[in-house]
């Protein structure tokens, strides 16, 4: 793709990496996942976690868009700068009205328009760019064409519920991600380019980082304004140690491995396996953190705020099976996304997903307090880590070292020069 002295635009190749713009541009998820989570803890109910799930949804499929189109080109340079700031400042908007995004407040502009409008604003920002990217490649142009029905019938299926409320709203926002999931998938791969593997792969694995941050963050919101104390203490190591454990799950190995997949294939091959690794089965991982951070928020509220619970208090049935059924989900999301690049199942985290959603009736049948419950998952998927760490030692040194410096060798040999 060449560049255009009227449409100042910087072409990405395969050695493109994630930019500082595109870490800066993530800040608003940040500020969108804590909104979530907030929604979330204020509304209790089958009903609410149903909404903040599909809230998960709709973010999540924007983030994915502008992920693939920072891959085609570089988000720093020319008109895509100045269009990332502006779609940034959009979101933001956007998930300031998250807590109205389905019930409008008394006053000011109406949440769910100003949420479905900022919605609109964003993905009509990333057609655009995509529509210049593609001006001298006709093959993304056509994909262009076939993805946009799914982004206008998921926005119009959005507008439309801002005028209801109740479970008409709730299905309206089901069917507006259902055509946009399901439209993407039906316009197919053999347009979109993915010229930079490890571009693509390192973008996903920051949004998991920043998803992971957000689990740090509801320890500390969920002792705010409480004085410190052993349970605040030993429910918030506990609760680090299960977010580390969720990061090793990914990082230590998984995510070499599948960014050496994706290296590997070439065309539409990458494209598709792309979208399947990566724009659909990291969103269970996201869920399943955000779940995760859900309950994690009101353990500590039970331990921290003495003069309402006792330490002996279980956690009511909602936010013990977010905590547990959201590391259920992650573990079961990673056990997918192996299947998908690998195709093989990695049957330890079965078991232990299996288990753990297995302990949620038996936690509520025997009142099991809140930190105890926290630490049976904490020691739960530390143990996971643990035996894969020993069990896997030769296979695991092999991905991080042997097989890393074979392809350094491989390139070097291959330039004529340093390894890069």
């Amino acid at each position: 793709m060449n560049t255009s002295r009227r449409v100042p635009l910087q072409a990405a190749d395969d050695t493109a990496t994630v930019t500082p713009l595109e870490l800066f541009f993530d800040l608003v998820f940040v500020f969108a996942l804590t909104q979530v989570t907030a929604l979330l803890a204020a509304d209790l109910t089958p009903h609410g976690m149903v909404r903040g799930l599909l809230i998960i949804g709709v973010l999540w499929w924007c983030w994915v868009g502008y992920a693939w189109l920072g891959n085609v080109m570089r988000a720093d340079e020319g008109m895509v700068r100045i269009s990332m700031l502006t779609a940034m400042a959009i979101m933001f908007v956007t998930a300031l009205a998250i807590p109205e995004a389905f019930d409008d407040l008394p006053g000011g502009l109406p949440g769910p328009v100003v949420f479905a409008a900022g919605y609109f604003g964003f993905r009509c920002i990333h057609l655009v760019l995509f529509w210049v990217a593609s001006r001298e490649d006709p093959g993304l142009r056509r994909q262009i064409v076939r993805f946009t029905p799914s982004v206008a019938g998921g926005t119009a299926l959005l507008l439309t519920a801002a005028a209801f409320d109740g479970p008409t709203q709730t299905a309206l926002w089901a069917l507006a991600l259902l055509a946009d999931y399901g439209g993407t998938m039906l316009a197919g791969a053999s347009g979109w380019r993915l010229p930079s593997a490890k571009h693509f792969a390192e973008r996903h694995g920051l949004i998991v980082i920043v998803a992971l941050g957000e689990s740090i963050v509801a320890i500390g919101v969920g002792v705010a304004g409480m004085p410190i104390s052993w349970p605040i203490v030993v429910a918030s190591l506990l609760g680090l140690a299960l977010a580390a454990a969720m990061w090793w799950a990914y990082f230590d190995v998984v995510a070499l491995v599948a960014e050496r997949v994706l290296h590997r294939a070439q065309g539409e091959q990458r494209s598709r396996l792309a979208r399947d690794s990566y724009s659909y089965l990291h969103l269970p991982m996201i869920v399943g953190i955000v779940l995760a951070a859900l309950g994690l928020k009101k353990v500590l509220e039970y331990v921290g705020n003495t003069a309402k619970y006792e330490l002996v208090k279980a956690l009511p049935t909602l936010p013990l099976a977010a905590l547990y059924g959201g590391v259920a989900l992650y573990l079961l999301a990673h056990v997918a996304f192996r299947l998908r690049n690998v195709h093989t199942v990695n049957v330890q985290r079965v078991a232990v997903a299996v288990v753990i959603l297995a302990l949620v009736p038996v936690a509520m049948a025997v009142h099991l307090p809140a930190l105890a419950a926290l630490a049976v998952l904490s020691t739960l998927v530390v143990g996971l880590i643990v035996f894969e760490a020993v069990r896997f030692a030769e296979v695991r040194d092999h991905v991080r070292h042997h097989e890393a410096i074979a392809t350094s060798r491989l390139r070097q040999d291959s330039s004529g020069g340093d390894a890069v």
